[in-house]
């Protein structure tokens, strides 16, 4: 049975969740209120919040976008949400076109896509389809908890191989080393990459920050191990969070290349829609003392506002403070040697596998 959450949520019930709180989509007519009937004692412990997997009958999978602040035109995702439950995710908001809250909904009902493989392969065979590399993990994360049970991301990367088909991979999770098997394979023909998303060394502000990822040392000692049999492998810090994680960006990019990667990149913090309110409940749950400073800082790299939609500095930011980001950022990874060389993937290899009962070709 679906759990119908309130606005406001009882602490004790969402230890290990990113959110504080579950407000209504900016959708929905009615605004649920929580209410105290006096049958729970202050001393009885409420339940905590279960996840709740639910069924997607999407008909198709790749998802495309022209966006010309995007690096890449397809995409995919297995699933809808993250049990990740990182505060900041920028794709949030995308759980109220189901009628459910960016808030707490967004972690705990996961929405998988079980026909996603079959839905792959039969829009890669249309006869109208133009290889593009396919992005992965750029909405929410694919090697989230659940996969380990559905294994829907395996199934895509099996299609991919068999159609030679290029694929770029970003998670936050040590889950993705389970399909080394394959992504070698690919990455042997110039046909995969991975960026694991690494947003602080701090173990304490990443548990707060991202409950349900992996620790930022577990996802440094994947890079390490998808580097080391060849895969092109880098880090993501995305997002940097002014006064919260960007007087890390030198000892971050440090760890990273000591670990093996290749290459880096950063977004700044994007904070649309009901993401702005989250992260400041946030701020002041877990970080009081500097909730006014951060935010503040947003604002300067935002054009006076606490997001700004503007394609040409979305990831980046404006002004002075975003200015010094990009300088620091770029001068350390000159230092350590991150982004030296950048190698496409391969779109030339593409070809329709025959399938059961086909007739084959006559050699000439």
């Amino acid at each position: 049975m679906t759990e119908f959450l309130t606005a406001a949520v009882d602490s004790r019930r969402i230890n290990g969740r990113g959110a504080r709180s579950n407000a209504s989509s900016r959708y929905d007519n009615l605004n649920y209120v929580g209410f105290d009937d006096g049958w729970t004692g202050d001393d009885e412990a409420p339940p905590s919040l279960k996840t709740e997997i639910m069924r997607d009958a999407s008909r198709t999978i790749i998802a495309r976008n022209n966006s010309p602040d995007i690096s890449f035109s397809q995409s995919i995702n297995p699933y809808r949400g993250c049990e990740h439950g990182c505060v900041y995710c920028f794709a949030r908001p995308t759980h109220a076109y189901l009628g459910l809250s960016p808030g707490l909904d967004f972690e705990s009902k996961i929405l998988f896509k079980p026909d996603a493989a079959k839905l792959l392969e039969a829009e890669l065979r249309k006869p109208s389809y133009r290889p593009q590399v396919i992005a992965i993990g750029t909405n929410t994360d694919p090697y989230q908890p659940i996969e380990r049970e559905y294994r829907i991301m395996r199934s895509i990367l099996e299609v991919l191989l068999k159609f030679k088909h290029p694929v770029g991979i970003v998670t936050k999770s040590a889950l993705i080393a389970r399909d080394i098997d394959i992504l070698s394979e690919m990455a042997s023909q110039g046909l995969a990459k991975v960026a694991l998303s690494v947003t602080t060394l701090d173990r304490k502000l990443a548990r707060h920050m991202e409950p349900r990822a992996a620790t930022p040392s577990k996802r440094l000692e994947t890079v390490k191990v998808l580097s080391s049999v060849g895969i092109p492998t880098g880090i993501m810090m995305a997002p940097i969070i002014p006064a919260l994680t960007d007087d890390e960006i030198e000892s971050l990019l440090a760890e990273a290349a000591e670990a093996g990667a290749q290459s880096a990149g950063y977004v700044l913090l994007r904070l649309p829609l009901e993401i702005k309110d989250l992260f400041r409940e946030w701020l002041e749950t877990h970080e009081p003392g500097r909730a006014k400073h951060v935010m503040s800082l947003i604002r300067n790299m935002r054009n006076g506002k606490d997001y700004d939609a503007d394609w040409s500095t979305l990831m980046v930011g404006n002004g002075p403070y975003a200015q010094i980001i990009a300088q620091r950022f770029a001068m350390a990874c000159r230092r350590l040697g991150l982004n030296k060389k950048r190698t496409p993937l391969d779109l030339t290899q593409f070809r329709l596998p025959p399938r059961v009962g086909d007739q084959l070709a006559l050699a000439i």
